[in-house]
């Protein structure tokens, strides 16, 4: 039942975004999201203005851009799609070399890629700089509805743990000499998905039957109560503020 104390996402430091208390990053990172997607479409300027005030934030949080790097696999989907739009979106067509592609297109791929890429990297600079259970408890300080800080609490908790079963059946397997190598070996990994969706719908009854013989009536205690200071409010705004200052130049610029 047992599960790691940190995170992958996370980044141990003692920077000033480290610091920060949990809710007030979410607010900044909200702030800068909404900042980034504010940009006009048709003007590329302000997305290098977002990138430059993001990569200052990683500079001060003292985190890795490797560290960040390898966890940017998670905008591939993104980035996909991004690379189909061009070729079936419809409007004026341009010459790419051999190739011709949707004007329209090209232009909200370009945006999406860009905002996307973004929004993953402010996401990612997030969960390094605060504990996985400091975000939680940063949703809650902002009274986001109980029964989803509840579900976000029990995934964070239990998906490391589902995992590791899963680890280990994989290894149960292989060692009695199974190797999915064709698609007759298909009912064997069906079945230990299905032995794997029993085992933790039953964990899950049981956690939920010791929860309430320990008195749980639907909201989790808080251990560590959340508290922000002026200055803390003032620092974390800078971001989202500077974004909001570019991303207003872009629209009213002629």
């Amino acid at each position: 039942m047992g599960a790691p104390h940190g995170h992958a996402l996370h980044y141990h430091g003692h920077s000033p975004l480290h610091r920060l208390p949990a809710h007030v990053k979410i607010v900044a990172l909200v702030g800068y999201v909404l900042a980034v997607v504010a940009t006009p479409s048709g003007t590329h300027w302000p997305y290098a203005a977002h990138l430059l005030a993001l990569a200052c934030a990683v500079l001060v949080s003292r985190v890795p851009f490797g560290h960040l790097a390898r966890r940017m696999v998670i905008e591939v989907p993104f980035v996909v799609f991004a690379l189909i739009l061009p070729f079936v979106a419809t409007g004026e067509r341009v010459a790419i070399g051999p190739i011709e592609v949707s004007e329209s297109g090209l232009e909200a791929a370009a945006a999406l890629l860009a905002k996307g890429t973004l929004g993953v990297l402010a996401s990612l600079l997030l969960a390094a700089t605060t504990e996985a259970r400091d975000i939680i408890a940063g949703f809650e300080k902002l009274r986001m509805p109980q029964p989803l800080v509840e579900i976000m609490s029990f995934m964070l908790r239990y998906t490391e743990v589902v995992a590791a079963d899963l680890g280990r059946m994989r290894v149960a397997r292989e060692s009695r000499g199974f190797r999915a190598a064709s698609v007759r070996q298909w009912p064997a990994l069906g079945a230990t998905l299905g032995t794997l969706f029993i085992r933790s719908y039953e964990r899950g009854e049981r956690v939920h039957l010791a929860m309430l013989s320990r008195g749980y009536t639907g909201r989790l205690p808080t251990l560590r109560p959340l508290t922000a200071t002026g200055a803390q409010w003032a620092l974390s705004g800078i971001l989202p503020l500077a974004c909001a200052l570019v991303s207003l130049a872009a629209l009213v610029a002629p």
